[in-house]
């Protein structure tokens, strides 16, 4: 392998490509890089057999090749050089590294030995999304999923295809979100799938000018592919049975709440103050033209704010007086997820799931169950 390449443009390929070796790993090629030629371009490649990711970048090749290098040394070593043009030689199990005054010989490995993995994307087998779009609606639900690694389902988001939409659902048990996006392509096999929260982490990460980003499923190894702008992520489908998320969305409301999201933001975090030393518990309290949410700790005191809003009641019986407690940390999470000025609240009782969403956005649905009030 004989090739000389901008320097930038390496760094920005090894450094995407590095987050995804693994340095702990009983394997000891997966805390390599694998670097291969194709005509015009040098493929950088890595994984951890959970996620791989592949970036090509365009170089001037003159002998096609490939090779195997620890991450972390050549991750530390581009990073370092001058912008200017570098040349990589590749001889055996060897990598030359030289630029203008620098040159510097990487002990690599058998690149025989490293785990095949997806280097492309079929457009024509794929579903595009906007960049924004997909970016966006998964900042409104991956902060849902869960950390507990015995329920594995609930550590990924369920992708549920419906003809020209795609439902993105994600939970820990303690809340929900969903948003729907619309697509122009329908996928065709499964129609839905479970993606674990680190390659959708990282695919928000990326920042690509605007490319669309391309999905596709590899039904026979289990995998799903992500495409943009010359990076191809590729992640392991998460196996299991999601649960019926349907059954607990309220289908009806007593009390319906519209509010200045900034205002109802502002009192959750002055309730927070005294909330974190009290499981972390704020109540909601309806009253005739307002909210007031408050918190108290026996350590160190209480607090409580009024906010003014707009009450909608479905039912005769009146809701002032009405009472809920939530976790103030789910009340951040959802608010900071929010792009609209305005948000509804609904209520249907003090044991039920409570509706969130964003007065501007029909698309996007969030639940919050409640904290049970000691007495």
């Amino acid at each position: 392998m004989k090739l000389q390449i901008l320097q930038e443009n390496l760094e920005k390929a090894v450094s995407i490509s590095s987050r995804f070796a693994s340095s702990k790993a009983q394997l000891p090629i997966l805390g390599n890089i694998l670097l291969s030629t194709h005509k015009t371009k040098i493929h950088v490649s890595s994984t951890n057999l959970e996620i791989s990711a592949s970036v090509q970048v365009g170089a001037k090749i003159e002998e096609e090749g490939e090779i195997s290098v620890p991450a972390k040394v050549i991750s530390e070593l581009v990073e370092n050089l001058p912008r200017e043009t570098i040349s990589l030689v590749g001889d055996k199990e060897q990598l030359k590294i030289s630029s203008v005054g620098f040159s510097s010989t990487i002990l690599g490995m058998n690149s025989s030995d490293f785990p095949k993995i997806p280097n492309a994307i079929n457009k024509e087998k794929s579903i595009s999304f906007t960049q924004d779009d997909l970016v966006k609606a998964l900042s409104q639900v991956l902060f849902s999923t869960s950390l507990d690694e015995t329920r594995p389902v609930l550590t990924g988001v369920l992708f549920l295809f419906s003809k020209s939409k795609l439902s993105l659902v994600a939970t820990d048990g303690f809340r929900l979100s969903r948003k729907i996006l619309n697509i122009d392509t329908p996928l065709g096999g499964e129609n839905k799938v479970i993606i674990p929260k680190s390659v959708l982490g990282e695919l928000s990460r990326l920042n690509s000018e605007g490319e669309p980003i391309l999905f596709a499923l590899q039904e026979k190894d289990k995998q799903v592919v992500f495409g943009m702008g010359g990076v191809v992520l590729g992640s392991r489908l998460l196996e299991g049975e999601y649960p019926d998320f349907e059954k607990i969305i309220p289908k009806s409301s007593v009390v319906k709440i519209l509010l200045d999201k900034e205002e109802l933001l502002r009192a959750v975090k002055l309730a927070s103050i005294f909330a974190r030393e009290s499981a972390s518990i704020v109540k909601i309290k309806i009253l005739k033209d307002s909210i007031k949410i408050s918190a108290e700790s026996s350590s160190a005191g209480s607090q409580e704010t009024s906010v003014d809003a707009k009450i909608e009641k479905s039912s005769p019986e009146p809701a002032e007086g009405f009472e809920i407690a939530f976790n103030y940390r789910f009340l951040e999470d959802f608010l900071h997820s929010v792009a609209g000025e305005e948000v509804k609240m609904e209520f249907s009782g003090v044991s039920s799931a409570g509706v969130f969403t964003d007065s501007n956005d029909s698309s996007y649905l969030h639940l919050i169950m409640p904290v049970k009030i000691q007495t």
